[in-house]
C-alpha cells in the first residue's frame, strides 16, 4: 500500500512538472525567424589571464598579432539575471537588408555596387548585351567566359549568383545601418549579455555547442577573400543549445553597447573604453592563420569597432523583447 502512495506521489510530480512546462511552452511568443531566449541566470565573461610570457613588452601585440590582450576584457566572470527575449534565429540576409533599402530609401551597403547585387534581376534585364558582359565580369565575376553568351543565358546566371546571395549575410554595414534595419523591422539590436547568453546558453558553454574546440563545426577559413562567409544556416553545427546559428564564425557581428569594462573589473589600462568604440561580438570566416586559434571563436570574446566601421566580414542580427 506505502508502496502505490509513493508511486502515485511520484507519477502527481511528474504530471505537474509536465503541466507546467506545457504552460511555459504555450506562453512562448512566436515570431517567424526568432527563437525564444528564456529568463534566467547565466554568467558573462570569462576569468581566464593572458600569459604574460606571450608579450615581448609592455603594450606590445601578442605573437598573434592582436591589437588587444586576448582575455583582459572579459573578466571578472559574473552572473547575470536576464528577463526573456527574442533573437534572430540567423544573421540578417542581403535579401532582408534589400528590402528594408528599397522601402525607405536607404543607402545600400559599400559592397552592394562593387560586386554587383545593388543590380535586381528587374533592373538586369534593362541593360544592354554589352553592359551586361561587363557586369558579368567585372561586378558578379562570373567563372566563365560570357563573351559569346546570349542575353537570356547571362541573366540565367547572373539570376542564379544574386538567389545565391539572397543568402549571404549582409555586410559593410555600420552601427547605425544596423540599428536602423532593427529598428524598421520592428526590432533592436541585441545587448552584449544578451548576444552571449544566446550563443553560450544557460550553461555558460566556451562555444556555442560545448566547451570542447571543434573546427569541423564552423565556417572558420573561406578561400574566397571577396566572399569570406556562408549562406546562413550553413554550418549545423554551429548552433547554441537555444538554437541560434553562426553564433562562432560566418561573419562578426554589431551589438548594441558601447565597449566598456564590465562591473568590478581588475584595472586595465584599456584604450577605446567608454562611448568610443561599440562592441562587436562573433568570430568570422575571414580569420586566415588564426583558423585553428580556438580563442578567435569563444562565445565570450569581445571585440570593437567605432561605430561607422564598414567591413566584408562584419554584420548583424536582431533581437525583440518579450511584449
Amino acid at each position: 500500500m506505502q508502496i502505490k502512495y509513493f508511486l502515485g506521489g511520484i507519477l502527481c510530480v511528474l504530471l505537474a512538472a509536465c503541466t507546467s512546462t506545457a504552460r511555459q511552452d504555450l506562453n512562448k511568443p512566436i515570431v517567424a525567424g526568432m527563437v525564444f531566449i528564456p529568463a534566467g541566470e547565466f554568467t558573462m565573461g570569462s576569468n581566464k589571464e593572458d600569459n604574460i610570457n606571450m608579450w615581448r613588452e609592455a603594450n606590445a601585440l601578442n605573437p598573434y598579432g592582436f591589437n588587444d590582450q586576448l582575455y583582459v576584457n572579459e573578466r571578472p566572470a559574473h552572473k547575470l539575471m536576464l528577463p526573456a527575449f527574442l533573437i534572430d534565429q540567423y544573421e540578417v540576409t542581403n535579401a532582408q537588408y534589400r528590402n528594408f533599402v528599397i522601402a525607405t530609401g536607404h543607402s545600400v551597403p559599400i559592397l552592394w555596387p562593387r560586386n554587383g547585387y545593388v543590380y535586381s534581376n528587374t533592373v538586369l534585364r534593362t541593360f544592354p548585351l554589352e553592359g551586361l558582359r561587363q557586369v558579368a565580369t567585372n561586378n558578379f565575376k562570373l567563372d566563365m567566359d560570357v563573351s559569346n553568351m546570349s542575353q537570356e543565358a547571362l541573366l540565367a546566371e547572373l539570376r542564379k549568383a544574386n538567389a545565391v546571395r539572397d543568402m549571404y549575410p549582409v555586410t559593410t554595414v555600420t552601427w547605425a545601418d544596423a540599428n536602423d534595419y532593427c529598428t524598421w523591422v520592428g526590432k533592436r539590436l541585441p545587448t552584449e549579455a544578451e548576444w552571449e547568453k544566446a550563443a553560450r546558453g544557460p550553461q555558460s558553454f566556451e562555444y556555442p555547442w560545448g566547451n570542447k574546440w571543434d573546427p569541423k563545426k564552423i565556417n572558420t577559413l573561406s578561400d574566397d577573400p571577396d566572399v569570406p562567409y556562408a549562406p546562413i544556416g550553413s554550418y549545423t553545427g554551429d548552433k547554441s543549445v537555444y538554437g541560434v546559428y553562426d553564433m562562432a564564425a560566418n561573419v562578426a557581428e554589431w551589438v548594441a553597447d558601447w565597449y566598456d569594462t564590465y562591473p568590478d573589473a581588475p584595472p586595465a589600462n584599456i584604450p577605446n573604453y567608454g562611448k568610443v568604440h561599440r562592441v562587436v561580438r562573433g568570430g568570422m570566416a575571414s580569420s586566415g592563420h588564426y583558423d585553428s586559434i580556438s580563442v578567435v571563436f569563444r562565445a565570450a570574446r569581445r571585440t570593437h569597432l567605432r561605430p561607422y566601421t564598414a567591413l566584408i566580414d562584419l554584420g548583424f542580427r536582431c533581437a525583440k523583447d518579450i511584449e
